[in-house]
């Protein structure tokens, strides 16, 4: 896999001025870990958009600081703003390539299964990340789920149904299931569900809702009769002799 990167400066700025930082394309960020110093810095915001979607949380990204010194980070958190949806911080986790970590591992879904497209099934995701223990090098950015296995609606994939590299090791339990096909509802279900909506529904709630809805029309089209009427002249025009 190709190398990741990310340039960053080191940054004096802080709070309020950190507005001015984003309108001019650079993020806020945060350096920490691996006991050493937490470091105020800045990244290109295009630059860490697009390594974010390369990388994700779970693989590792080298980091280039003032075009000096470089270190491996793995994305560990990123704020966004409540309004724009923007990045608004990052924070990046120094790892050491010596020491095993345990973090969390996507799954990606791949395949088809001819239980959805055949028989009209619904694919159920129970989960789509594991736990797992590795050194940095072999931690994997994403473990692959086949679903083509999944040809009728007795079949399922559990996490013990996982391959993963040598050096991986699996903590989420075994038995957890990943995910399966449930079968289409039949018409008797779907009678069924219909008429738990329909006792849930208060005595007497329909009839309001219809009162409401007729006493709304009316009033609508006696406004729009007095609209009409007001539109009209007081008197019709008198012919000219």
């Amino acid at each position: 896999m190709e190398t990741i990167h990310i340039s960053a400066t080191v940054r004096d700025v802080f709070g309020k001025k950190l507005t001015e930082l984003r309108k001019n394309g650079q993020l806020p960020a945060v350096v920490y870990g691996n006991k050493k110093d937490n470091i105020a810095i800045s990244v290109d915001t295009k630059e860490f958009k697009k390594a974010f979607t390369a990388a994700g949380y779970s693989t590792i990204v080298e980091l280039k600081l003032d075009g000096q010194t470089s270190e491996n980070v793995l994305i560990h958190d990123i704020a966004t703003d409540p309004l724009t949806s923007e990045v608004s911080h990052v924070d990046l986790y120094r790892i050491n390539m010596n020491k095993i970590i345990r973090t969390e591992v996507p799954l990606h879904f791949t395949g088809e299964s001819a239980a959805v497209f055949q028989q009209e099934g619904t694919l159920f995701k129970n989960i789509e990340e594991i736990e797992v223990e590795t050194l940095p090098a072999t931690l994997p950015s994403h473990i692959e789920v086949d679903i083509a296995i999944l040809d009728d609606f007795t079949k399922s994939i559990h996490v013990s149904d996982l391959k993963v590299e040598d050096g991986v090791t699996i903590l989420t339990d075994l038995d957890q299931l990943i995910c399966k096909v449930e079968p289409p509802r039949s018409e008797e279900e779907i009678a069924a569900l219909d008429e738990e909506i329909g006792d849930a529904i208060p005595e007497g709630a329909e009839e309001d809702a219809t009162e409401a809805t007729e006493a709304g029309e009316a009033g609508e089209t006696e406004g729009e009769s007095k609209e009409g009427e007001a539109a009209k002249p007081a008197t019709e025009p008198k012919a000219k002799e």
